[in-house]
């Protein structure tokens, strides 16, 4: 699969195996008949190109989805190990764990439950509440329209995690979600659909991982943060996998009116990721504060690309990333606020920082507006440069090692996000996260 065009799907995603994936499958008729809409819009893209002012800096020539495969459960299979940043940091109401696309793991406090909270598996939840759900997956957030690998996904999604918050509940507790590979070859799917309903509240931390460092993987997944009017989400995704993974996502979260949206995202693993990010702010007094981390080394290549739109008066998001690189490691940040022509008094902001340690590290941040509205503040910035010698020599005339000098300073770097995120359990993992990245070298 190119940046250009493919004649046909690969192999293990054609159309007869997308039939036995079907088949397969103990869905509603409706969610088979999205299915096979998806599956119909992913030929056609596959003959179109890529949108260029997204993917020109992607390299995906090495890219091959044939060597992939979406794994059934196996009940004889035995548990695979994974190490996670963040199981064991908090107190959660609820976790799901899913390993290679398939449930492992649920568990949703009764408390909770007996206030109508939905958690747990999307597959499970789908049968049982369809009636609930069917309004909101892939219909306002994610859309299979967008390119081959939003239709990919909507056609060969294999679950994954939900959240629904009924109207007026509040969840003191987060929530935990872990996604795994542990087989060679093995293709993840997983879709996180989060729902909540007007004055809702919640949080969900979510983390990505592969239980064996060696074994090549691929995810294909998505995101949906659905917010009803003045609903309050904390949303946190860790991206961890192995550095022989590609990690493809398309994520979108939208917020009506009076409603707040904390969204912060980790980029630590894969061989080569993109996200797209989408925030809408549909109603009047919505908010938004995007966080970003990204510590990149070897020869990984991550890249962004976000949207900030403002489709009502009287709204605002904030957007700040922060990236480190060291090696032959390369980040790419594309982001965009636009503003609809009835959404005045905006305040819109993003910011990507980069950090790099090698002088063979490249980071190409292209921030943008679009801005058709007349009454709004809307700024953005880019920054990029190398770490001061003589900070470094500084601290180690006080006693530091160059490693120690070296972790301050990539701390104090990152410590602007740190400080915008309320969830200590996070902030303490992004930390030990980075003191770790800091010891991986090599190219």
């Amino acid at each position: 699969m190119s940046i250009q065009t493919v004649s046909a799907a690969p192999t293990g995603f054609d159309e007869p195996a997308f039939e036995s994936f079907l088949d397969g499958r103990d869905e509603p008729r409706w969610l088979s008949e999205r299915r096979r809409e998806a599956f119909a819009a992913y030929q056609d893209k596959l003959a179109e190109p890529l949108d260029p002012e997204e993917w020109k800096r992607v390299d995906l020539r090495t890219f091959r989805p044939e060597q992939f495969l979406i794994r059934a459960a196996d009940d004889e299979a035995p548990a695979a190990e994974v190490d996670t940043l963040l199981a064991d940091r908090a107190e959660f109401a609820g976790n799901v764990v899913h390993i290679d696309g398939n449930c492992s793991r649920s568990r949703l406090d009764e408390s909770a439950a007996a206030q109508g909270v939905l958690f747990g598996d999307l597959s499970e939840l789908i049968r049982e509440h369809g009636d609930v759900l069917q309004p909101h997956l892939m219909t306002r957030g994610v859309r299979p329209s967008t390119d081959r690998f939003s239709a990919w996904h909507a056609a060969f999604f294999t679950g994954g995690t939900l959240l629904y918050v009924p109207a007026g509940v509040e969840l003191k507790a987060p929530l935990h979600s872990l996604i795994a590979l542990s087989q060679p070859g093995a293709a993840d799917f997983s879709h996180t659909l989060v729902v909540l309903e007007d004055g809702a509240q919640a949080t969900l931390l979510e983390e990505t991982a592969s239980a064996d460092a060696d074994a090549p993987g691929l995810h294909v997944g998505a995101v949906e943060l659905l917010l009803g009017r003045q609903a309050r989400l904390r949303y946190v995704q860790l991206q961890n996998w192995n550095q022989k993974t590609y990690h493809f996502a398309h994520q979108s979260g939208r917020a009506a009116a009076d409603a707040s949206l904390q969204w912060t995202v980790g980029g630590l693993g894969a061989r080569l990721a993109h996200i797209h990010q989408d925030v809408h702010l549909d109603g009047r007094g919505a908010e938004a504060e995007v966080n970003g981390v990204t510590f990149a080394v070897n020869r990984q290549l991550i890249s962004y690309y976000t949207q900030q739109t403002h489709a009502a008066p009287d709204t605002r998001s904030d957007l700040l990333y922060k990236e480190v690189l060291r090696d032959k490691s390369r980040v790419v940040w594309r982001g965009m606020i636009r503003v609809e022509r009835e959404a005045q008094r905006i305040d819109g902001f993003q910011r990507s920082d980069a950090l790099l340690l090698s002088p063979d590290a490249r980071c190409d941040s292209i921030p943008g507006l679009e801005i058709e509205a007349d009454d709004v503040r809307c700024t953005h910035a880019a920054t990029a440069g190398r770490v001061d010698e003589e900070e470094i020599f500084y601290c180690m005339s006080r006693g530091l090692s160059r490693q120690d000098a070296m972790h301050m300073i990539v701390g104090g770097f990152f410590h602007a996000v740190y400080d915008r995120i309320p969830v200590q359990a996070v902030r303490d993992t992004l930390s030990d996260s980075v003191e770790r990245k800091l010891g991986i070298g090599g190219s």
